[in-house]
């Protein structure tokens, strides 16, 4: 395909018209430019040929993300800035939506039983050393809780931990259910630091191995058992139950289910704590996203989360949310992949590390501009009045 300089020129500032005119440069493969001045510029974004930019004006959403993998678009300067300024702009209606009708855009998400376990594995099953290139050294993939802008990775992983803990208020020798559990380190933690003993399931069977390898390793194997099986499947009852970073997986058609889950397995006393990205209004997950890294995801508003809790009588006693943690834990995960790229290509080959560059970056920039949102929701059963009187718990650090 070509394209007349003119043509092309003119083409590319309609697109960015389109698109909000973010702060960012575009170079044509011509050499001519337009966007942002320089100096102001967040980045500026290199087009290969014609073809590349008319398949990112035809569908950019989707085509943005690919042309990149495919290095037919790169990016001079921090590719988390330059995708936060491309975001900033369109962030409440997208260009896609813009161009296309809703018939088009929206499809129905997929997370059967035997669906969910596919999304997940697809996701997940990439490889624990790839995922051990670039996570915190207990391999936690879930936001961490900043204490301090300044603190580490490894300081914000384990105080979210700690902070999960207090917030249901664990005590010796009660029994916990997480549903998905990761790699387990949430689990080992509870265990550890706070009594209990876990029943912890996850899809993932390169997880499992690796939570229950763990536990061998930290003597822990007597007070945490590490399932492979969908959080359908769970039995038993507990005193807490915890989900985090699963619910993005689970689908708002079965949040009823999960309810029914936790109303068997939760004692009368017991409380509960989920912990997922969320909307702060409902919409789908960018396509791209969707389609490349997390099939058939969907980040639930709380008005969505509610089907959880209302239909089993759950009462909902605390929600926070902590989207500015997430842009955090973020910036440090594509720090941490940028400076081990040659090694992830090494692993996993270019098109799977610059796929994973992309979604990293997109992460950074979607949390930055609050497109998506962070929350932790605890409960109880509507009834339950042993819980603490206040907040004191979580927050004072000599409180019981």
């Amino acid at each position: 395909m070509t394209l007349p300089p003119a043509l092309a020129l003119r083409f590319l500032r309609a697109l960015l018209a389109a698109a909000g005119e973010p702060q960012v440069r575009v170079r044509l493969w011509t050499g001519d430019e337009a966007g942002a001045p320089a100096a102001k510029a967040a980045g500026t974004l290199r087009v290969a040929d014609a073809a590349a930019l008319v398949r990112l004006a035809l569908d950019p959403d989707l085509q943005l993300g690919d042309l990149f993998v495919e290095g037919r678009l790169e990016v001079d300067g921090d590719l988390a800035e330059f995708l936060t300024e491309v975001l900033r702009p369109r962030a409440d209606v997208g260009l896609w939506k813009r161009l296309l009708p809703a018939g088009l855009r929206e499809r129905a998400l997929a997370t059967g039983l035997g669906q969910a376990t596919k999304n997940a594995r697809h996701h997940y099953d990439v490889g624990n050393d790839f995922y051990a290139l670039w996570l915190d050294e207990r391999m936690v993939y879930t936001c961490g809780y900043f204490e301090t802008p300044e603190a580490t990775l490894e300081q914000a992983q384990v105080a979210k931990m700690e902070h999960v803990c207090r917030k249901l208020d664990l005590r010796p020798g009660e029994d916990v259910i997480e549903a998905g559990c990761g790699w387990g380190a949430l689990a080992l933690h509870m265990a550890r630091h706070h009594g209990v003993r876990v029943r912890a399931c996850n899809v993932s069977g390169e997880q499992v191995a690796w939570a229950r390898e763990q536990a061998e390793k930290q003597g822990l194997q007597d007070r945490v058992t590490f399932v492979e099986q969908d959080y359908r499947e769970l039995s038993g009852t507990c005193d807490a139950f915890v989900s985090v970073g699963m619910l993005e997986h689970v689908g708002p058609d079965h949040y009823p289910e999960l309810g029914k889950v936790i109303q068997r397995t939760l004692r009368p006393h017991g409380r509960g704590l989920i912990h997922t990205i969320g909307r702060s209004r409902a919409q789908p997950l960018n396509r791209w996203t969707q389609q490349r890294v997390f099939p058939n995801a969907h980040p639930p508003t709380l008005g969505e989360m509610m089907q959880i809790f209302e239909p089993q009588d759950l009462a909902v006693l605390d929600v926070e949310n902590l989207r500015r943690h997430y842009t955090l834990t973020a910036r440090h995960w594509l720090e941490r992949f940028e400076a081990a790229e040659a090694r992830v290509e090494t692993l996993v080959g270019r098109e799977l590390a610059r796929t994973w560059r992309f979604y990293l970056a997109g992460t950074v920039a979607s949390f930055a501009v609050a497109t998506i949102q962070l929350y932790q929701v605890v409960f109880s059963r509507a009834g339950n009045d042993r819980i603490p009187w206040t907040r004191a718990h979580v927050y004072d650090r000599g409180a019981s």
